[in-house]
């Protein structure tokens, strides 16, 4: 059973700007000659590296509510510019919606057990484009989604 992280998705106002950012991310890799990742750098190591490299996700909470993953391919150990020890982790860029999931803030990363995390909304039988962002981002600040 895989285990996942989970993750504030910072700055972030919904799915479409996410992948929007991973976009082009990718683009400028690649207008560099670079070969084109989709990563992100925390500060703490996971410990559990084998676990999490099984099949696990780093799912991102956008807006208090936990609405999409994305597969995690690598996470690897680096040295920023000052001397700390940081976590460099390599994703999968496609990002898959979720069931919205409500999560208070928290700070850095935490572990999400398989049976707590929020089901894939294909896996449901629903694509997500029901409603638009913004009128579910609403509906659920009411508590009503």
């Amino acid at each position: 059973m895989p285990l996942h992280l989970i993750k504030l998705c910072v700055g972030v106002e919904s799915i479409e700007q996410l992948t929007g950012w991973i976009a082009e991310d990718i683009l400028r890799q690649r207008g560099m000659g670079l070969e084109a990742e989709d990563t992100h750098t925390t500060r703490m190591m996971p410990k559990r590296i084998p676990e999490l490299l099984d099949g696990g996700s780093l799912y991102w909470v956008i807006k208090g509510q936990v609405q999409a993953r994305q597969r995690l391919l690598d996470l690897q150990a680096v040295t920023g510019a000052d001397g700390i020890q940081r976590c460099r982790i390599v994703f999968d860029p496609e990002v898959v919606a979720t069931e919205w999931q409500p999560k208070r803030p928290f700070q850095g990363w935490r572990y999400l057990l398989d049976k707590e995390a929020p089901r894939d909304l294909a896996s449901i039988g629903g694509g997500g484009d029901e409603l638009p962002s913004a009128l579910k981002a609403e509906l659920a600040e009411l508590g009503l989604l």
